[in-house]
C-alpha cells in the first residue's frame, strides 16, 4: 500500500512522471462554476465541456460515475459525481455522498492501474461539497493506496 503524499501547490499542475489523472467531485445537477473547476476551466475547456454534455445525454449520469477527460497527452481530468445537488438537504446533510465518492474512486483506481498513471487532487469533497477530510482520506487509501497507486493530494 502506497501512501498518500501531500503537497501545497496547485492540483491542476500535478508533479509527476508518466501519466497522471486529477480527480474532482462534480455534482449530479449539471452545475459547473464554483470551487475547484474553476481552476480546472481556466486551464483547459474540455473537462467542463464533457460533463455538460454528458449531463444533457443524461447517459449513465449518476452519483458514484466518472467521465475521465484526456487534456494533455499524459494526463487526464476525472469528473468524478459524488455530490448530490449543491446545498445542504432538508435535513441540513451536506451535498457530499461519501458512497458515491468511493464508487467513483474505485472506477479511478481500475483506469490509473490500466494507463499505468498517478492521481492528484485537492481535498476533494471538502470545499463546496461540506465533506470532512477524515471521512474522505480513507476511501482514498482503501480505493487508489491499496493499489500500489501513487497518489498526490495537493494543499493551494
Amino acid at each position: 500500500m502506497k501512501d498518500i503524499q501531500y503537497k501545497k501547490g496547485d492540483a491542476t499542475n500535478p508533479i509527476d512522471n508518466g501519466n497522471k489523472v486529477i480527480v474532482h467531485i462534480c455534482n449530479d445537477i449539471g452545475a459547473w462554476g464554483k470551487g475547484f473547476v474553476m481552476a480546472i476551466s481556466k486551464k483547459w475547456k474540455e473537462p467542463e465541456k464533457k460533463y455538460r454534455e454528458w449531463f444533457k445525454s443524461k447517459e449513465n449520469f449518476n452519483l458514484g460515475e466518472v467521465q475521465f477527460v484526456q487534456v494533455q497527452e499524459d494526463l487526464w481530468v476525472a469528473n468524478l459525481i459524488g455530490q448530490h445537488k449543491i446545498n445542504k438537504d432538508e435535513n441540513g446533510n451536506a451535498p457530499i455522498r461519501y458512497e458515491a465518492v468511493e464508487k467513483g474512486l474505485v472506477k479511478v483506481a481500475d483506469f490509473a492501474h490500466k494507463i499505468k498513471a498517478s492521481v492528484h487532487m485537492p481535498r476533494i469533497g471538502c470545499g463546496l461539497a461540506g465533506g470532512k477530510w477524515e471521512m474522505i482520506e480513507p476511501i482514498i487509501e482503501k480505493t487508489i493506496s491499496k493499489k500500489d497507486i501513487n497518489t498526490t493530494v495537493y494543499d493551494f
